[in-house]
């Protein structure tokens, strides 16, 4: 494992923690998208597969059923905790993500490394991750204001995605036989639907105000 990776991973944590903090410490998932949290439930789900059939690390396997395990906790919170599912912002989370998911599933059909079924689903996760996003930057978008941990949570699964291109080209130039391609070009496309966001929040962070997104 690189530098690169383990950041990734790292990030990819704390985004998750400081969502579970939000919806915990405060008992609301306001600002949060529903949507989008689903779709990371099912790109974990169908990225990880190997973990019936592949043993990498004990690190490996522990990132992988914390990423699985606090993704559908998410989801139950924020569909079936009475107290919870009161604050969820139905009205301004309409965006259509079936779409998407059917959008990744025609194109992981047609453009995967390998046509095996392990293959074709691990690329379906890659496509979805790279606009899972989607839903949760409207609902900003729709709502203007974005209160602190809502705006770290997406500011950290931004990173996350900057640091994991940075690994897949350090790896592509360190190792042999490492073409993951489709992860990296995915990436850069899932960095870039944040440059909106990481730009109005570098204004807030430098000016000490609060986070505020044009509508």
């Amino acid at each position: 494992m690189n530098i690169f990776r383990f950041a990734g991973d790292m990030t990819h944590l704390i985004s998750i923690l400081v969502l579970l903090l939000k919806i915990y410490a405060t008992k609301s998932c306001s600002g949060i998208s529903l949507k989008t949290q689903e779709l990371y439930a099912l790109v974990f789900l169908t990225r990880y597969l190997d973990l019936f059939t592949d043993f990498i690390s004990v690190y490996n396997t522990i990132m992988k059923l914390v990423f699985i395990a606090s993704s559908l906790a998410i989801v139950w919170c924020m569909r079936m905790h009475r107290v919870v599912r009161r604050s969820y912002d139905k009205d301004l989370d309409t965006f259509r993500h079936y779409f998407l998911i059917l959008a990744s599933l025609i194109l992981a059909l047609l453009v995967h490394e390998k046509f095996t079924f392990q293959e074709i689903f691990w690329a379906f996760s890659i496509y979805l991750e790279a606009l899972a996003i989607l839903p949760q930057l409207v609902l900003l978008q729709r709502s203007g204001n974005v209160d602190n941990l809502t705006g770290q949570y997406v500011f950290f699964l931004g990173a996350y995605r900057a640091f994991y291109i940075l690994n897949w080209i350090y790896r592509y130039f360190t190792e042999q036989h490492c073409s993951r391609w489709i992860a990296c070009v995915s990436g850069i496309v899932q960095t870039a639907l944040y440059a909106d966001f990481f730009y109005y929040y570098f204004i807030s962070w430098k000016n000490n105000a609060k986070l505020q997104l044009p509508a």
